[in-house]
């Protein structure tokens, strides 16, 4: 993971929360680049979402990490984009799910409830876990909306 960077966004509410993930990968040693937003102030989580799932989307970085409030917003926002398999992640558990079984590119943390060590134990399990394929991939590929419909 030494040359991966890993993408981050939030809006106000999970700004906080950001911040304890960004501390994490300083202490050991992740890069990452957050897109914002940069403080507590109020604003409006699509235009972050919109952000960091355009560069996800055009193979800037290969996944991301958001947050806000409830999770929910950014993560819908996010996957507006055809490209963007963000997942809603409150636990560790749904966490590496999301990535062994829907190959999310994005995982989404409800800033407001969980704890610092609660995300922190997402993103590692977000992490550490790979897409595992196979059946999964055949679903996966039945996600994307064609133009006919």
């Amino acid at each position: 993971m030494s040359d991966l960077v890993i993408a981050m966004a939030s809006d106000h509410a999970g700004f906080a929360r950001k911040q304890a993930i960004i501390r994490y990968f300083q202490e050991k040693g992740i890069k990452f680049h957050d897109f914002g937003c940069y403080s507590e102030e109020s604003c409006d989580y699509p235009e972050f979402a919109h952000t960091i799932a355009t560069a996800i989307s055009n193979g800037e970085y290969p996944f991301g990490i958001t947050f806000c409030g409830s999770g929910q917003g950014i993560s819908i926002t996010a996957n507006k984009h055809q490209k963007i398999r963000s997942a809603l992640c409150w636990n560790a558990e749904i966490a590496r799910l999301a990535k062994e079984h829907n190959d999310a590119n994005i995982c989404a943390i409800p800033g407001r409830f969980v704890t610092d060590e609660e995300a922190i134990a997402i993103v590692e399990a977000y992490l550490n876990a790979t897409f595992e394929g196979g059946r999964h991939q055949r679903r996966i590929d039945l996600i994307p909306v064609s133009d006919c419909c």
